[in-house]
């Protein structure tokens, strides 16, 4: 595999109102831990559209991996100007990602023109790579539902990986059995 595109849900879908929200160092290193698995078997481009929440840590995590991984970040919006009703810092994240990923191009040329815009970008995305990794909890899918539904109605083998909420509670055992206090 190539080309994974990553994806998951928006910040407020997980009830992540601020940047130093605890869960989101817990969805960060679920992601940076499967996102090395895929490098090491020759994965080279993650694909993000750059939306709030999980899109944009994982573009965070790549970015962190690039020191010592040979991994290439693609961020592809929908539009242009996504970020133009975001609240002023995450405004801001997006505007610095857009200048150090390897590659930014949005699929549309101006603003937000309507609903087709998202339909066309998933349908995009997954016609442009090998599969995707998820986060996803399939009993409340949100607004993953669109790709996931887009992501199982391809006519090649697509593979679709997820990262669910048990492999976060995983992750949180993990990330306290490294601290030492914990074997205390």
């Amino acid at each position: 595999m190539k080309n994974l595109v990553v994806t998951g849900y928006k910040s407020m879908e997980l009830s992540i109102f601020k940047e130093d929200d605890p869960k989101i160092a817990i969805i960060k290193a679920a992601f940076q831990k499967r996102l090395i698995g895929f490098i090491e078997e020759g994965l080279e481009w993650v694909l993000v559209t750059g939306q709030m929440g999980v899109e944009i840590w994982v573009a965070e995590v790549v970015l962190d991996l690039k020191e010592e991984y040979d991994i290439n970040i693609a961020m592809i919006p929908p539009f242009e100007n996504q970020e133009n009703r975001w609240p002023e810092g995450l405004k801001q994240k997006y505007q610095e990602l857009m200048m150090v990923v390897d590659f930014y191009e949005p699929l549309y040329k101006g603003d937000y023109k309507g609903p087709y815009q998202f339909k066309a970008k998933n349908k995009w995305l997954v016609e442009k790579s090998d599969g995707c990794l998820m986060l996803l909890d399939e009993e409340f899918p949100a607004s993953t539902k669109f790709f996931y539904e887009e992501a199982k109605r391809a006519q090649k083998n697509y593979p679709i990986y997820t990262i669910t909420p048990s492999d976060l509670d995983d992750i949180v055992e993990e990330l306290r059995m490294m601290d030492p206090d914990y074997w205390n």
